[in-house]
């Protein structure tokens, strides 16, 4: 039997989930392992250098840069505190004198009298990294974080934005409804939104002004997208977008009906509290965006033994589900239908290995093996 490794798209009922949560650089562990957290529990804390501001302070006084040191009133590794006077010259008989003003907390780095420059290194940032999911605390990694195990649903999308935030699941749209400004509503509020073949930017910027946390859809316009975040976003790496509101798309770019599989699991778990992250990156280190529902109410039969990150054990075959992951089938669901073992010349000049795909519309198109994913179910 032929057979091709490829990265799974995964829609399930119940899996155990673990997410390692960790901070950028050394700091202080808040927990300890068998702790029970929530989702806004701190794990870990910590502070990062603060950037370096360079200040033309002399062309500010309006003073050569040789008389720099006399007009300062801090030196080198001194503090500045926000509004802080920090330079100021004596004028000429008392008149025309000048001041400067941090304009920032943090210390005096560099006081440069041969450029008139003043370096100023802002104050240390605190960071703190939170649970995310609530949970238990399987492992502590000394210094840096720990992980957080649960039992939920696990479903991922095919593209999205924002970040992570977490809040109630709220049914405003069947899978084939175009979602608008009149399906959000004051009680959306708080909530992360399911429903619907597209989100119109409309829909977008109400949500987020009045507080919604997160949109789930089928599909979505990128000018859309384009309009909500005020420019154009690609679909390479996303999750640090300007917003207050995350949005996840689970079936592609256009109107697309949201699968029903998804959408009658969603509905399944309307009111319970979900978790959602919508960071995308296709390319090398695959990331998906997220929807976590942990839940007390499953079996132990009933769970998968994998946990969300592990990889299909057999890989793609004939027969297997798949979505098309690049233009210009992109979001695209069928299953595999040949597996050709020769490499194929493609409309590039390059040549790879290559599926036969049948879309669910029927039709069947040729695309790389890397331009698909599997749907796991």
């Amino acid at each position: 039997m032929s057979y091709a490794y490829t990265p799974g798209l995964q829609i399930k009922k119940a899996t155990i989930i673990r997410k390692t949560r960790i901070l950028p650089v050394k700091g202080k562990v808040l927990v300890k392992e068998g702790d029970i957290v929530k989702n806004e529990t701190v794990i870990a804390r910590s502070h990062v250098p603060g950037d370096v501001i360079m200040v033309p302070l002399a062309y500010r006084l309006g003073i050569l840069p040789s008389d720099l040191r006399k007009a300062m009133l801090k030196k080198e590794g001194d503090i500045v505190k926000k509004g802080e006077v920090i330079a100021r010259t004596k004028g000429f008989l008392g008149l025309g004198k000048s001041e400067y003003k941090s304009e920032v907390d943090g210390s005096i780095e560099l006081i440069s009298d041969v450029t008139g420059m003043v370096a100023i290194r802002e104050a240390p940032r605190p960071i703190e990294v939170r649970a995310y999911i609530p949970g238990k605390v399987v492992e502590v990694i000394p210094d840096f974080g720990a992980v957080v195990e649960t039992t939920g649903a696990f479903v991922q999308g095919i593209f999205g934005f924002g970040g992570e935030r977490w809040g109630e699941l709220m049914i405003i749209a069947e899978p084939d409804e175009v979602v608008t400004e009149k399906h959000i509503g004051k009680d959306c509020t708080g909530k992360i939104l399911v429903g619907g073949c597209s989100i119109r930017g409309d829909a977008l910027k109400k949500a987020e002004s009045i507080g919604v946390k997160g949109i789930i859809s089928g599909g979505i316009r990128s000018r859309d997208v384009t309009e909500f975040l005020g420019y154009e976003i690609g679909v390479a790496i996303t999750g640090h977008e300007p917003t207050n509101l995350t949005c996840i798309i689970t079936e592609g770019f256009g109107e697309m009906k949201m699968s029903r599989r998804t959408y009658d699991l969603l509905k399944s778990l309307e009111g319970k509290l979900a978790s959602i992250n919508g960071a995308t990156q296709i390319r090398a280190g695959v990331i998906r965006p997220e929807i976590i529902v942990p839940r007390e109410d499953v079996k132990d039969e009933e769970i998968s033994l994998k946990t969300e990150d592990e990889h299909l054990k057999f890989g793609m075959t004939i027969g297997t589900r798949v979505r098309i992951i690049r233009n210009p089938y992109f979001g695209k669901l069928g299953k595999i239908v040949g597996l050709p073992p020769e490499l194929q010349k493609l409309e590039t000049e390059s040549y790879a290995r290559v599926a036969e795909v049948e879309l669910d519309d029927g039709s069947r198109v040729i695309v790389p093996r890397a331009n698909v994913e599997i749907v796991e179910e």
